[in-house]
């Protein structure tokens, strides 16, 4: 069966993130105020998997062994369809 998975790659707490920085500047030199900000990367995949814990599962393996380092990265998967 085909399950469509997002998957969101974010910055854990306290890392440095040069790129939001950079952004939140362009931002107030446009004239508007930001609190903050933050980047995440977003991945659309459409896996084929026997039911949506299993896909699920297959989500988490790509990202623990090719998106995300868990080091400085934290992840989110959901899975539909």
């Amino acid at each position: 069966m085909k399950y469509d998975v997002t998957i969101k790659i974010a910055l854990k707490e306290g890392m440095l993130d040069p790129e939001a920085s950079a952004i939140q500047n362009a931002i107030t030199n446009l004239g508007y105020t930001t609190e903050s900000l933050r980047t995440a990367r977003l991945f659309l995949i459409r896996l084929d998997a026997p039911d949506r814990e299993a896909a699920r599962a297959m989500a988490q393996k790509i990202c623990e062994r090719l998106l995300a380092n868990p080091v400085i990265h934290r992840y989110e998967v959901e899975v539909a369809g």
